[in-house]
């Protein structure tokens, strides 16, 4: 259920209103705010002035309706269809979150309408560094189509190395930079109505995967993380980010990617229990790199690596916890690869494949 309303009277009397009421605002996400009754579980998403309102008993969510209606004078929504410039649809068999129409806006705004699709979101091979020849005159709108690209990553995965390699040139791109921004939004054409989908069910295992690309920027030798993680067989969190320092092996690149991965896990799986999911562990946890999964396991290696900043031995304890189950996966096999570098068309689709992503047409029928 969407509601909107107005901030004349701010948040923090939103806030205040709804503890009174009977809801718990989440420690994980301060936005959210739960409510459990003797009719199940009810949760309110807050962003700004939107609402989402939810839970299993329709009087219920009336009664919540009327109560906030008195205090701050909402607009009730009706079931939600579209959030945040998200499009919501749902059938029986789950929940489809897409944004197509946000995308035949960016491409309408490029002017690529009649443009050629594109199977990859970079060109093959491509390497992009800070200087790669004549710059912009007017940056401009190259800042605004990565602003626009950059949004889609809520439901658009496959798109997250693409839009991170080229927002690292926002201050001064250059024409190379634009032109590869332009195969992205041709890419995105002809895959107009992809979305993530989320299928009904009551299995919450959760398993993850990290990879690293060690040394990938040319302009800083810094690595790239890569991940993703399943609730089951569908994803609910991913990253491509460039580490925060230099790396002196794969290995350490490797560690540093698992490190940011336990944080998300650990931050996913205290959020699941504001949500009354318990989680069962230890969480699947797949590298390919062996070095790694060594210092993990083996204390006297990881001595040898006194020089990896201490938040990274997040990973270790969370596995001596019995928090994590870290697995070597072949290289071959490592789903993260589209999250940390540019692949050819066949090894591309094969990944998207695995992503949660359908067809909103396919869905529908």
């Amino acid at each position: 259920m969407a509601l909107s309303k107005p901030l004349d009277n701010g948040t923090k009397k939103l806030t205040f209103q709804l503890e009174n009421y009977g809801f718990m605002q989440s420690k994980f996400d301060y936005c959210l705010f739960t409510k459990v009754t003797e009719k199940g579980l009810f949760c309110l998403l807050v962003y700004v002035d939107d609402v989402l309102l939810t839970g299993p008993c329709e009087k219920t969510i009336s009664e919540i309706k009327s109560h906030l209606h008195s205090l701050f004078t909402i607009k009730d929504m009706g079931k939600a269809r579209s959030f945040l410039g998200l499009e919501i649809f749902r059938s029986e068999a789950g929940t489809l979150i897409s944004q197509s129409k946000y995308i035949k806006d960016i491409i309408a705004d490029v002017g690529l309408t009649q443009a050629k699709p594109t199977n990859t979101p970079l060109p093959v091979g491509i390497k992009l560094n800070a200087d790669v020849g004549e710059q912009l005159e007017d940056p401009g709108p190259y800042r605004r189509l990565l602003g626009r690209l950059l949004y889609l990553g809520f439901s658009r995965p496959d798109v997250c190395y693409g839009t991170q390699q080229l927002s690292q040139y926002m201050q001064f791109p250059c024409r190379e930079h634009w032109n590869a921004a332009l195969h992205l939004v041709r890419y995105l054409k002809g895959s107009i109505n992809k979305g993530l989908f989320f299928n009904t069910q009551d299995n919450f295992e959760l398993k993850a995967f990290c990879d690293a690309d060690w040394a990938t920027c040319e302009d800083t030798r810094r690595s790239l993380t890569g991940y993703y993680i399943f609730l089951r067989d569908f994803l609910v969190s991913r990253k491509t980010k460039k580490q925060n320092t230099v790396s002196r092996s794969s290995a350490e690149a490797e560690y540093r990617s698992m490190g940011t991965t336990a944080y998300e896990l650990t931050w996913i799986h205290n959020l699941l229990k504001d949500f009354q999911i318990n989680v069962p562990t230890p969480i699947e946890f797949y590298c390919d790199n062996q070095a790694a999964l060594y210092i993990t396991a083996n204390p006297v290696f990881h001595e040898r690596t006194k020089h990896i900043e201490i938040d990274c031995h997040l990973v270790r304890d969370k596995y001596k916890q019995g928090f994590i189950d870290s697995r070597h996966i072949s290289t071959k096999d490592q789903l993260v690869d589209i999250f940390t570098k540019t692949l050819p068309g066949p090894k591309f689709m094969y990944l998207v494949s695995k992503l949660s992503l359908v067809n909103l047409l396919t869905s529908s029928t």
